[in-house]
C-alpha cells in the first residue's frame, strides 16, 4: 500500500528520511510549471541549480547557442536571463536545446529532495501522467508531495495542485481496486481542491495576485491548466529528463 503525504513547504523535507521515498515538487507559479513546459516542448534536458552563479558555472560546460539560461530572485528575473515562466521560454525558442535554470524556490526543493529514491517534477499541467507513472513504477513506495512555499511560508497554489495530485491518485487507485494511507495534510489538500476553482486560486495566492500586478494574467491561467501535457521529469544526475 502506497502512503502519501504532503509537505506545506520545501523546509520541512529536512526533517524527513527520504532514503527509498518517492518525491514529487511543486511549484505551481512558476518553475515546476515552467520545466514541465519546457520538457513537453522540445527541451533536451533542464538542469536545475541553486542561484544564478550555479546557473552561470552550469552554462560554461555548455557550446554558445546550445542551451537557454533562465531564472529569478524573489521574483525578479536575473540580469541577462530568459523570464523563468512558461510561456516566456515557449517564446524564446527551447525546443532542441537545453533550460539551465535557477528559482528562489521551486529548484532549492528539488535539490533539497535529492536524497530520496525518485524526485519526480509535476504541476498541474502534467498532474495525470505523474501519478500514473507512480503509481505503475512505485506501488508500495511513500510519497511526499512537496510544496515548495516561499522563503519558509505557505503557498496556497502549491497546496492546490498537492491536492489535485492527491485527487489524481485516490480515483487512479480506486480503479485499480487498490487503495493508500493519506495523510491529514493530503486530505486537507484534497477538499481544497475539490471544493475550488483552480485559475481563482491560482489568482487569489499571494504570488499570484503579484503576478497579476506585473500583467502576467496570461502566464497564471497558463499554469491553471491541468493535465494537458503528458510528460513525467525525473531527476537523475543532476538534470530533469522525460521519462
Amino acid at each position: 500500500m502506497q502512503k502519501i503525504h504532503v509537505l506545506l513547504k520545501k523546509e520541512e523535507l529536512d526533517a524527513q528520511r527520504l532514503e527509498g521515498k518517492v518525491v514529487v515538487v511543486l511549484d505551481i507559479l512558476f518553475a515546476t510549471s515552467s520545466i514541465v513546459t519546457a520538457l513537453a516542448h522540445g527541451t533536451t534536458e533542464v538542469i536545475p541549480t541553486l542561484d544564478g552563479r550555479a546557473a552561470q558555472a552550469a552554462a560554461e560546460k555548455y557550446p554558445a547557442g546550445s542551451y537557454v539560461l533562465s531564472g529569478e530572485l524573489n521574483a525578479d528575473t536575473l540580469e541577462g536571463f530568459v523570464h523563468p515562466t512558461p510561456k516566456a521560454l515557449l517564446a524564446e525558442g527551447i525546443a532542441g536545446r537545453r533550460l539551465i535554470y535557477c528559482t528562489t524556490n521551486g529548484t532549492v526543493a528539488l535539490a533539497k529532495s535529492k536524497g530520496a529514491a525518485h524526485v519526480y517534477a509535476a504541476a498541474l499541467l502534467n498532474g495525470r501522467a505523474v501519478v500514473e507513472r507512480i503509481v505503475a513504477d512505485h506501488p508500495e513506495s511513500t510519497i511526499l508531495i512537496v510544496c515548495s512555499g516561499s522563503a519558509d511560508n505557505f503557498n496556497l497554489e502549491d497546496f492546490y495542485g498537492a491536492g489535485y495530485l492527491v485527487s489524481l491518485f485516490r480515483r487512479r487507485l480506486l480503479a485499480n481496486a487498490a487503495s493508500a494511507d493519506y495523510s491529514d495534510a493530503a486530505l486537507a489538500a484534497e477538499l481544497l481542491h475539490d471544493h475550488c476553482d483552480g485559475l481563482d486560486a491560482l489568482r487569489r495566492a499571494r504570488v499570484g495576485r503579484m503576478m497579476l500586478a506585473r500583467r502576467l494574467d496570461a502566464e497564471v491561467a497558463f499554469a491553471a491548466q491541468e493535465s494537458c501535457y503528458d510528460v513525467v521529469p525525473l531527476l537523475q544526475d543532476g538534470a530533469l529528463r522525460p521519462v
